[in-house]
């Protein structure tokens, strides 16, 4: 793939790297030849993945709850330690809910936007000043939820909003530093991200209302984020009903409420029913 030789060498963080989209990238960043940075809150599941990302000389594992401050500095460090500097940031840590928000106890937000906006946030901070050095890239991955709001979603939506305001800020500041930012939006991809959401009352739905067979695959979209990742693109949003939805949502807003209503209420036990 023509990735292959841009990604080789550099150093690479991946933040919510034990599973999904993280692991998948992690992964293909390792096969093209990258020095890879795992980071999650499991440590003894990012060490027993390690050897399926990279040689040992290539990977590091880091143990970081991205929505504690001091988690993220340790981690840029530890990454800085290891491999003296860093290209690239993913932040692709992330917190799913599904509940009316009338029913939500406000602490599932707060979740939400401590694990999503503040995790990006923090480890963009300690992270900057290296990937400067380097005129390296930041990449953020939000959704599509984060262009058209998804109802039963509050808190994923509002803090994916907020992951791209704050992404597209930071572009604008650098624009003549030679850091690259990328906001990275899949559309529905298969992963544990629905069954690990978070409930009205902050308990784990335990469950996808989806069948994630007929998903975007974690390891396609990873393909997808390396190729924007080596061509320097700001924007990459996937699919084509992604797509779709972020153009009409833009052009027709009251008519792309309705339908993501329509859409949303025949999933499975929705919260509208």
């Amino acid at each position: 793939m023509k990735e292959s030789g841009y990604f080789k060498d550099k150093v690479i963080i991946v933040t919510g790297a034990s599973s999904g989209i993280g692991l998948a990238s992690a992964r293909l960043f390792g096969s093209l030849g990258a020095k890879v940075v795992m980071a999650a809150r499991r440590l003894d599941k990012l060490e027993e993945l390690a050897s399926s990302v990279a040689p040992s000389g290539n990977v590091l594992c880091v143990k970081c709850d991205v929505s504690v401050e001091s988690d993220c500095k340790a981690l840029v460090d530890a990454a800085v330690a290891r491999f003296g500097g860093i290209d690239i940031l993913v932040n692709n840590a992330g917190l799913s809910m599904r509940a009316m928000f009338k029913d939500l106890d406000l602490k599932v937000i707060h979740s939400l936007m401590d694990v999503n906006f503040w995790g990006t946030v923090n480890c963009t901070k300690y992270a900057l000043p290296y990937l400067l050095e380097r005129k390296g890239q930041v990449a953020g991955v939000i959704s599509i939820a984060g262009y058209s709001a998804l109802p039963a979603r509050t808190g994923y939506s509002s803090s994916k909003y907020a992951i791209r305001g704050f992404l597209d800020t930071i572009r604008i500041e650098h624009l003549k530093d030679g850091l690259n930012v990328l906001v990275f939006a899949p559309g529905y991809t298969s992963s544990n991200v629905r069954n690990a959401a978070l409930t009205a009352d902050g308990s784990a739905q335990g469950e996808t209302p989806l069948d994630e067979d007929k998903l975007m695959s974690a390891e396609q979209c990873a393909m997808h984020l390396a190729k924007a990742l080596r061509k320097r693109k700001s924007e990459c949003i996937l699919t084509g009903l992604g797509k779709a939805t972020v153009i009409a949502h833009r052009l027709f807003p009251r008519l792309t409420d309705r339908i993501t209503y329509k859409f949303i209420a025949r999933e499975a036990n929705s919260p509208f029913k």
